[in-house]
């Protein structure tokens, strides 16, 4: 922790990091409950599209990556519902174009290089202060919309018809949770990087899900199990010299596992009579 404290470029990954992991943990509850955990991965090789454009352009990669998540995701909640199509099917056809629009530009501007990388697999240490900033001000709007909208989230999470019924705006909901996961998934690439960053979404929430009795309780768990895999996975990656991001992710995975045992461990006592 002297380390934590002595050096500026690991007190803004920590802070970054902490920032990222308490917008990651509350908005993994409503996916993984929804069963939409696979939007993740779909918006994070969207994003990579936007992190290729910015550097084909030569401007900051995060904002780029921001407004080409941002629009796909809106995108695809306009197809989903002109076309018909299953939230999973829209994503697929975005996420496989933004891919392979990101390996075109990419290859077009030579980019394929430190910074792309940095982008990819996670660079937590190499955050640079604007970012820091930009991470601050989008997750405390992340985090905001989400509390302004909990309780018609909530409903539509445990019973969509009848929250529809009931007068919620499902629909423009619906855009808000995939837009709020876009910008969520952009500000994660730093931390965890792209191939990764979806981890920090889906494993805290269900490893919350896994010991807690409400909804309240589960977005504690996961806010503590995400918060602690990233200020963990920070401080094995400077005294191993190991990636942060996959020391990140494996911790999130061990609370995971640990609190799955746990579960099943409490299921097969005996009741008392």
């Amino acid at each position: 922790m002297d380390a934590l404290l002595a050096y500026g470029f690991l007190q803004r990954g920590l802070l970054a990091g902490v920032l990222i992991a308490v917008a990651c943990a509350v908005l993994g509850l409503f996916l993984v409950l929804r069963k939409d955990a696979m939007i993740g991965h779909g918006l994070a090789h969207i994003a990579f599209a936007g992190v290729a454009f910015g550097l084909f352009l030569g401007v900051l990669p995060l904002a780029a990556a921001l407004a080409v998540a941002v629009a796909a995701a809106v995108g695809v909640m306009r197809i989903k519902d002109r076309a018909g199509l299953h939230g999973d099917t829209a994503i697929g056809i975005f996420s496989s174009l933004g891919l392979a629009a990101g390996v075109l530009l990419a290859s077009l501007a030579r980019s394929f290089n430190v910074e792309l990388m940095a982008y990819l697999f996670g660079d937590i240490l190499a955050i640079e202060p604007v970012e820091v900033v930009l991470t601050l001000v989008l997750a405390a709007a992340v985090l905001a919309a989400v509390r302004l909208n909990y309780a018609k989230l909530l409903y539509m999470t445990f019973d969509r018809e009848s929250a529809r019924a009931a007068g919620v705006p499902v629909g423009r909901l619906d855009t808000l949770l995939m837009v709020l996961t876009a910008v969520t998934i952009v500000l994660g690439m730093k931390i965890a990087g792209i191939l990764l960053v979806a981890a920090l979404l889906v494993i805290p929430a269900a490893a919350g899900l896994q010991v807690a009795s409400s909804f309240r309780g589960a977005v504690r768990a996961s806010i503590a199990v995400a918060v602690l895999a990233v200020a963990g996975g920070l401080a094995l990656s400077v005294a191993l010299n190991i990636p942060a991001s996959a020391a990140i992710v494996i911790l999130c995975f061990a609370a995971f596992a640990a609190f799955s045992l746990r579960r099943k461990g409490r299921a097969a006592r005996p009741g008392r009579g």
